[in-house]
């Protein structure tokens, strides 16, 4: 009777190993925090909704960052290009703005928007969900606005981002306040300080500046640990 229970029982083990497996990889191994997953196409109008400036006030998030003409940057889940036209302008024609994107809807509709606009120093690029396919060494910013938390290979993601900055350059991340219960985002889509720095720090990074002047988001400013 033994013998016949044991390959059954070994088969439940394994199914909940593998549950479990399955659940770790949908959280972030160090801070426990769900992956929130990634927008559909879809979701393109809510992206440029009209309520988005005074929600998340793009023009003076990139004041506050800074950004100097002729630089190169990248746009990581740049989605239709809201910030992505930004950017662009801003850096103006000596420039360069990398806008990745693991959808090809989304890059599709960014091109679009970039031809509407007659900006042709946009480099549309079909990231993966582990490698934002960004040449090495090469940018001076990386701008992450309300994607990091979807990354479900964060690391992987980090990795290849610090390896295409160059020495001096600076990974900035736009995030939901989870520290505000009036912040009208769910859960998953909000992160607390704490949890950016403590997923960033041990893939070679070091918080630079914390800037709190947006209606909604943490502005976090990282640059290469040394």
């Amino acid at each position: 009777m033994n013998s016949r229970r044991a390959p059954r029982g070994r088969a439940v083990l394994a199914a909940l190993l593998l549950a479990l497996t399955l659940c770790a990889q949908d959280r972030h191994p160090v801070t426990g925090r769900p992956y929130a997953g990634v927008m559909g196409v879809r979701g393109a109008d809510w992206l440029v909704r009209p309520e988005r400036e005074a929600e998340e006030q793009p023009d003076r998030a990139l004041d506050l960052i800074g950004i100097t003409r002729g630089s190169t940057l990248a746009d990581i889940g740049a989605g239709a290009g809201y910030f992505t036209w930004r950017m662009a302008a801003r850096t103006g024609p000596a420039g360069r703005v990398y806008a990745t994107d693991i959808q090809p809807a989304m890059l599709d509709l960014l091109r679009r928007n970039m031809r509407d606009r007659k900006l042709d120093n946009v480099v549309p690029v079909l990231g993966a969900v582990d490698d934002p396919k960004l040449p090495a060494g090469a940018l001076d910013l990386i701008l992450l606005v309300d994607v990091y938390h979807e990354f479900n290979h964060p690391r992987e993601m980090l990795r290849g981002m610090r390896d295409a900055l160059k020495p001096d350059g600076r990974l900035v991340l736009l995030e939901y306040r989870a520290e505000d219960p009036d912040v009208p985002i769910r859960p998953e889509h909000k992160m607390t300080v704490a949890q950016v720095k403590a997923e960033l720090q041990p893939e070679g990074f070091r918080l630079d500046k914390l800037l709190e002047d947006l209606p909604r988001q943490h502005i976090l400013i990282f640059r290469k640990a040394l």
